[in-house]
């Protein structure tokens, strides 16, 4: 028995570095399948054209397809839906993701080429339903999932959370066996938590997850980057918790244990803005944060009540001020074209932008989803059809219509804020003592100004400091690569690939010098 896990992400999205990347989710459903021991494989077919998809699915001739949906690409992975049960009538159609859990009724109606819907967390329901189709036994009463019977939509009991995450196989651990996916940029993104314990109004997580926020322990996510560094030759991770930084205790423990290990990489998270302090992000950085990214929103007071985000301004100023005097790089998320928003309320978070001094940031216009309070209250309100999602081609379903003029002032306002203070690196050694995040960033900011020596010296510092740390070395390699000095280079990203074997970019930069000959 064969099974297809898949996603793709419409031809809005194809572009996007992230939006084409598959859910972390859909690559813990393949290794938990393949752990159990199912012939399970992961597909991402972004880009592909329904030829070669029909191919694939001819070549694989699986017996269960699962497709991932999502707000964005509701239509495209309907589509694919389509064409599986064209091409392969006999098997058994799975939806399941952030969209399909909210919209099972309507993925569900008459004439839908979708046999079932899992809601919400789908590990253990995905091995049972294969476990009964390889025993040829019926499916009907397995929990958390809802199915078309005689035209009415059938909704079982739901399924426990899973109370242990750390019994999951690792997400990245059965890669290998995929089918049109980017594994170096895949790797990078690790989910070490589900659940948010916030109630933002616009997005749709307290309602998959019921609030309730799982971990899994610092010992588990240090041995899977551990695993992706030796096996994938990544040094650079995402963490992408909604709030990583939730539990205090459990991530400064994850720190201490990435130092204790000598893991030596760069990694950023997303986090609260009331759930950082000092010392914590004194820890973060040691152990090689190099960004922080804040929901920030907007620095209306009134604005972030309508949001149900629960901060102040205040807070951002403080935590942001926190983050600058460490020494990690400042992003934040902001949503503009809020209705009812003013040019007070647009000139309040464009004043904040300016006190916290951003690294970088993104703006994305207020856009409902299905599962959140936004979009039921819009609903009730009559300012939106329920059936909106389907019928509607548009990708995002922004509250105010088209994005205004809004979105491109905020963008505008994050650029040009940064620090032009060279001395706050040293004010950073002297607060941490040595750490390579602190080098990394200094020697980029240099090297950026056009002052080599000085991106040279911090490099340089990191391979006397700590001679296993592969950053030290790639850095060297790539300056003195611009600098001309290709031999001196050569031996940096060789000295790389002795800590570090599987680096990709070192290899590729000695392969591209043996190409270009002497």
């Amino acid at each position: 028995m064969k099974i297809l896990l898949s996603y793709i992400s419409g031809a809005p999205g194809r572009d996007d570095p992230y939006i084409s990347l598959l859910p972390t989710g859909l690559c813990s459903l393949h290794a938990c399948l393949r752990e159990a021991g199912f012939d399970a494989s992961l597909a991402n077919f972004s880009g592909w054209k329904d030829e070669a998809v029909i191919r694939q699915l001819e070549t694989l001739k699986p017996d269960i397809v699962a497709i991932s949906q999502w707000t964005h690409n509701r239509h495209a992975s309907m589509e694919l839906a389509r064409l599986v049960r064209r091409v392969a009538p006999g098997c058994i159609v799975v939806m399941g993701g952030g969209h399909a859990t909210f919209r099972y009724q309507e993925i569900l109606r008459q004439g839908s080429p979708v046999d079932i819907v899992a809601l919400g967390e789908a590990e253990a329901t995905l091995v049972e339903l294969a476990g009964r189709r390889g025993e040829g036994r019926g499916w009907s009463d397995i929990r958390g999932i809802a199915f078309s019977r005689a035209g009415e939509v059938v909704v079982n009991p739901p399924r426990p959370p899973l109370a242990d995450l750390d019994r999951l196989p690792f997400p990245s651990s059965s890669l290998e066996h995929s089918i049109g996916v980017d594994l170096d940029r895949q790797l990078e993104f690790i989910l070490t938590a589900r659940g948010c314990p916030s109630a933002c109004r616009f997005c749709s997580s307290p309602g998959f997850w019921d609030r309730r926020v799982r971990f899994r322990s610092p010992e588990n996510i240090v041995a899977e980057i551990l695993c992706i560094r030796d096996r994938h030759g990544l040094i650079y991770f995402s963490l992408r918790d909604d709030t990583f930084t939730a539990d205090r205790s459990r991530t400064i423990a994850f720190c201490r244990l990435l130092i204790e290990r000598r893991a030596n990489i760069l990694w950023n998270c997303q986090s609260r803005v009331n759930a950082l302090d000092e010392e914590l992000l004194v820890w973060m950085k040691r152990a090689g944060c190099e960004c922080v990214q804040l929901g920030v929103e907007s620095g209306s007071p009134r604005i972030l009540a309508m949001l149900g985000k629960a901060i102040t301004p205040l807070q951002v100023e403080q935590a942001a001020a926190q983050i600058r005097k460490v020494g990690i790089n400042l992003s934040v998320y902001l949503i503009s074209d809020v209705p009812g928003e003013t040019e007070a309320d647009i000139a309040q978070t464009m004043e904040l932008i300016r006190r916290i001094r951003t690294d970088d940031g993104y703006v994305s216009p207020l856009a409902y989803y299905p599962g959140t309070r936004l979009f039921e209250e819009a609903v009730a309100a009559g300012r939106v059809s329920r059936g909106i999602f389907e019928e509607s081609r548009e990708a995002a379903l922004y509250a105010a219509g088209k994005p205004g003029r809004n979105s491109r002032r905020l963008l505008r306002a994050l650029a040009g804020h940064a620090p032009r203070d060279a001395g706050r690196f040293q004010r950073q050694k002297e607060l941490l003592g040595y750490c390579h995040a602190t080098n990394v960033l200094a020697g980029e900011w240099h090297r950026q100004r056009g002052d080599t020596k000085a991106a040279e010296r911090e490099y340089r510092e990191i391979t006397v400091e700590q001679p296993d740390n592969p950053w030290g070395w790639y850095l060297l390699g790539e300056l003195y690569d611009e600098l001309g000095e290709g031999k001196t280079a050569t031996q940096c990203y060789r000295t790389v690939l002795g800590i570090v074997p599987e680096h990709g970019p070192s290899r590729s930069a000695l392969a591209a010098k043996k190409e270009a000959g002497p």
